[in-house]
């Protein structure tokens, strides 16, 4: 077989296992020829989700806390620049739609975390002496509705690989549109509801990022993600 078919069969293989949460990824991205890379989908996936999972729990008020601020650590190490790296790492792989969401929620993280930053003089901005108080809730509102979209938009962009990726996206985006709606309507109840939905989706990415370092090339047991058929 000649080089370039060889070269282009590798290069086919790479690009149908992008978005695989599987060994048939990892083999791909290490194929001969190709970048010997790790996959950086666990790094990812974990950081987003142990983010999540704190920052939700504190919209549920668990163990009564209703100050989030311990959650802007997390934020800026793990769930900014962690998942900001993975998103860098997707690129070098050639998976686009990893190294996409990877990044913005990256970034979704280190913007979120800087509200909370007394430096920024976001909230300072909002203080009760400057007369724009008012103004913070709709202003957080539309910060949490536009996630939403952005979330929606990846909600699309999965529908063919998985049933994991769905249901991650999927309560994700309704975890947005309820904490977009709780800032609206200055309404506790719908506040800690889209905090519920925040728990489900981080468990949710942890059993996503779960299946791809336990493969049956790598443990005794795997995690099925129930690829979705597609239809072309």
């Amino acid at each position: 077989m000649p080089a370039n078919d060889v070269e282009k069969g590798q290069t086919d293989a790479f690009e149908r296992a992008a978005v695989d949460a599987s060994a048939a990824r990892q083999a791909a991205i290490q194929a001969a020829g190709l970048r010997r890379l790790g996959n950086p989908g666990p790094l990812g996936l974990f950081s987003f989700a142990s983010t999540t999972l704190i920052l939700s729990l504190y919209n549920v008020n668990a163990r009564h806390i209703n100050t989030p601020n311990v959650v802007v650590g997390m934020a800026v190490g793990v769930g900014g620049l962690c998942q900001l790296l993975a998103g860098m790492w997707e690129f070098a792989c050639g998976n686009t739609f990893g190294a996409t969401a990877f990044s913005s929620y990256g970034g979704f993280w280190l913007s979120f975390s800087l509200i909370y930053i007394p430096g920024s003089g976001i909230l300072t901005a909002y203080d009760p002496a400057s007369g724009n108080a008012s103004q913070l809730k709709d202003a957080l509102g539309i910060y949490l509705i536009t996630w939403f979209i952005v979330t929606f938009i990846f909600l699309l962009a999965a529908i063919r690989t998985h049933l994991a990726f769905v249901g991650l996206f999927g309560f994700l985006a309704l975890t947005f549109m309820l904490l977009a709606i709780g800032q609206f309507m200055t309404n506790l109840m719908v506040t800690k509801a889209g905090g519920a939905f925040g728990v489900i989706t981080a468990f949710i990415a942890y059993y996503t990022g779960a299946s791809e370092l336990i493969t049956k090339e790598t443990a005794f047991v795997s995690l099925p993600l129930m690829h979705l058929r597609r239809i072309d």
